[in-house]
């Protein structure tokens, strides 16, 4: 992936570092092959709406249904991922499909989903207009800069009459792929996790779901247009390293990700911004 994510110092050193030498995160794949399901099932999600959403299963849920949650929070999207590939964590629930296939495939990993959960849409943000049409030649656009989300930002503009694409241009599309930008458009790309934090110095954002509620941001009321939820291949899921899909906790954590208290819970906190795919 063309970007390196910051994490911050807290998440890593109690979390991707640490977990690394204790036992909640024992390896699940040693050499015996044996698996270890015993303890909390420990989980890494990004802070919103993913920890938010645990953290509810936790308190009201998990204790009825004999889970022993564990909730850590990372704020890139690389570490939970890895950390679930070392075994320094159990699951993760931060990803969609399109973002796991490329990381799988770039950096080795061998993650897979487990149960699709919720949609948080994409949606193009401004600080200085009101609207697309607002937008003057030569404005300067934000997007995200791992391949995946970069892609789902363009084609977003795209959807919406700012940009054509090339024919073609798939899940990793760049601006290089652009064949028509009318508005003279600029691309700033940025960490996804800073795209929020840029509206004041650019003329436009594209900005993920979970970032831009993080920043205040209400994507169902705020966005000059937001990505449409109808089949979608954008939904964020649970997951683990493949061979651990049958662990009975990751089963019992599935069923309760995908229950009518959760539905509720994701319709009535985030009111349209995220929205459940079950």
């Amino acid at each position: 992936m063309r970007n390196t994510a910051k994490l911050t110092t807290a998440v890593l050193a109690a979390g991707a570092l640490t977990f690394g030498l204790t036992a909640c995160g024992s390896d699940k794949d040693s050499a015996s092959g044996s698996a270890d399901y015993s303890g909390p099932l420990v989980v890494a999600a990004s802070p919103t709406p993913h920890a938010e959403i645990l953290d509810y299963i936790k308190d009201n849920l998990a204790k009825k249904a004999g889970l022993d949650l564990e909730v850590k929070e990372f704020t890139d999207y690389i570490t939970p991922n890895t950390a679930t590939e070392d075994g320094s964590v159990d699951a993760n629930y931060f990803q969609n499909k399109p973002y796991l296939d490329d990381f799988n495939k770039k950096r080795g990993t061998h993650i897979v989903p487990v149960v699709t959960v919720h949609l948080e849409p994409l949606g193009l943000y401004s600080h200085k207009v009101k609207s697309v049409d607002a937008l003057k030649s030569g404005a300067t656009v934000a997007v995200p800069n791992d391949s995946v989300n970069e892609a789902r930002a363009l084609k977003l503009l795209a959807a919406n009459g700012l940009i054509t694409l090339k024919d073609g241009a798939g899940s990793e599309a760049t601006p290089q792929d652009i064949a028509k930008n009318p508005k003279n458009l600029q691309f700033k790309e940025v960490e996804a996790a800073q795209t929020a934090r840029s509206l004041d110095d650019v003329d436009a954002a594209v900005i993920n779901g979970n970032y831009a509620i993080s920043a205040g941001i209400k994507p169902a009321k705020d966005a000059l247009v937001l990505e449409s939820a109808k089949n979608s291949p954008y939904g964020n899921f649970l997951a683990v390293k493949k061979g651990n899909e049958k662990d009975p906790r990751v089963k019992k954590l599935a069923k309760l990700l995908t229950s009518p208290e959760v539905k509720k819970f994701i319709e009535d906190k985030y009111q349209g911004s995220v929205i459940p795919s079950f």
